[in-house]
């Protein structure tokens, strides 16, 4: 019988934003899966975030109260070094076991990049990979990365479940062109993004402090 899967959705979340919060919950309607919302300490591939880990937590926290599917991991804040993606799903693997389906999350722009991550040819005998994709063209890929990833393109989540890595799948998400980046201008300029973050993070102001402050 198929296990129910587990996705893990990383970022710098610098800060948190519904745009996050949807790709991470329709992905978890799609594939049925349990999803670990994991912020990266140090990531590797762009600068280092303006928040430190523990207010990216609290504002995390806050933002995913009043839901149970989707919940937090801080096991890269805990990492020290660089947060590279092949070790976390190696300990991912080896906590779940060798047949629980594990999928890895990422979006459309960051997944052409792929063939650019430490020992990216490994992810996929550890994880099915799960692309957000968007209305829209389609990246063109690397060669070398799309020659790994055209047989192992699925149609849907049963075949993700059926089995506990290797597979890709485009998961259809919202397009919600909300930035990150655009919402730290915002609240460094004193504006208040109220309806492109969680309702919750505007209960407690300083929770989004450091961004006026930045």
């Amino acid at each position: 019988m198929p296990m129910r899967p587990l996705a893990i959705f990383g970022g710098t979340f610098d800060p948190v934003h519904l745009g996050h919060l949807c790709a991470a919950w329709e992905a978890a309607e799609a594939l049925d899966a349990d999803v670990r919302v994991m912020p990266a300490n140090v990531p590797p591939h762009r600068p280092a975030p303006v928040a430190d880990a523990a207010t990216r937590v609290a504002i995390l926290r806050a933002a995913l109260s009043d839901q149970n599917r989707l919940t937090i991991d801080t096991r890269e804040l805990e990492r020290e070094g660089p947060s590279f993606t092949v070790d976390t799903l190696t300990e991912f693997r080896a906590e779940i076991g060798p047949e629980r389906p594990l999928v890895l999350l990422v979006g459309a722009d960051a997944f052409a990049g792929l063939w650019s991550w430490r020992r990216w040819h490994e992810l996929f005998g550890l994880a099915h990979i799960g692309v957000l994709t968007r209305p829209g063209p389609s990246m063109a890929l690397d060669e070398a990365l799309e020659a790994e990833v055209e047989p192992r393109r699925c149609t849907n989540a049963a075949a993700l479940r059926a089995t506990p890595a290797g597979r890709v799948l485009d998961i259809r998400v919202t397009a919600m062109d909300i930035s990150a980046t655009h919402i730290r201008d915002e609240l460094a300029a004193g504006r208040d993004p109220r309806y492109l973050l969680h309702a919750d993070l505007f209960d407690d102001p300083a929770l989004l402090d450091v961004y006026r402050k930045a």
